[in-house]
């Protein structure tokens, strides 16, 4: 079983706490997208990037600076979006991280796909830019079906924990012999499920911690989860789809672990 998730926008560097283990298994592909980067000037990256000037001069001197084989961060550790709060790896036990780290994989659109324990470097490229290289129209065209074949070369069930920008780089190539398994975190309202993005991002992270606590390695036993004052709804499921309902009025936390 894998569990997919995806990255986060705003990264941080910590070279202390934890040594990070191994290089990016597509990293030779990340240089030729790095090769792309740093052949563009600062309009063409802002532009990409889609921010503002106080973000592209931050990615831009990251871009013209990068070192991809030193100085380098656990992914697990680098990622600081709301997901990634909650999961709180940070406080993890020795056998949690190695739960992560057999089972988790990170879906990145200038990566590829991370192991928690492999070595990153903070970067800007979401898997929706239209970064032409090497004939690709865009990233998506860019990676193709590699990441998706890597993932079900290892495991025949995923958990897709991912957002759908991210998910599609896997399910548009999904076997027949690949479970995929997609967990649907919502509210009930007039007989629709409503997903609220940053309740989402909460949850996923609250999934994983779930997930890496209990060891759990069948699909079955997700349908426990109970945190942020969600239910697993069998009325909702199915077997590609596990959807849990936040119960009304539920506020939950509004602080991520610490």
């Amino acid at each position: 079983m894998r569990i997919i998730l995806s990255p986060a926008k705003k990264m941080n560097v910590d070279t202390d706490s934890l040594d990070w283990q191994d290089l990016p298994a597509f990293l030779d592909r990340t240089e030729q997208l790095l090769d792309s980067l740093k052949g563009m000037s600062y309009e063409e990256l802002k532009k990409l990037w889609k921010c503002n000037d106080q973000l592209a001069e931050l990615n831009v001197q990251r871009v013209r600076n990068m070192d991809l084989r030193r100085h380098l961060t656990p992914a697990i550790l680098s990622y600081e979006g709301i997901q990634y709060q909650y999961m709180a790896p940070g406080v993890f036990t020795t056998w949690e991280f190695s739960y992560i780290q057999e089972h988790l994989r990170i879906l990145s659109g200038f990566y590829g796909l991370l192991r928690p324990f492999d070595g990153v470097t903070p970067y800007r490229l979401e898997m929706q830019a239209r970064l032409s290289v090497n004939g690709a129209r865009d990233v998506y065209a860019f990676w193709g079906d590699s990441l998706a074949a890597q993932l079900f070369s290892e495991t025949n069930c995923i958990i897709n924990l991912a957002s759908r920008e991210y998910s599609v780089c896997v399910s548009r190539y999904l076997p027949p012999s690949v479970r995929f398994i997609t967990c649907v975190f919502g509210e009930e309202k007039d007989g629709r499920i409503l997903e609220k993005a940053t309740m989402c991002k909460m949850a996923r992270g609250e999934m994983v911690r779930f997930m890496a606590e209990r060891g759990i390695t069948d699909p079955v036993e997700i349908q426990s989860f109970d945190r942020q004052h969600f239910h697993f709804c069998p009325e909702r499921s199915d077997e590609s789809t596990y959807v849990f309902l936040r119960e009304s009025g539920g506020a939950g936390a509004n602080k991520g672990r610490k």
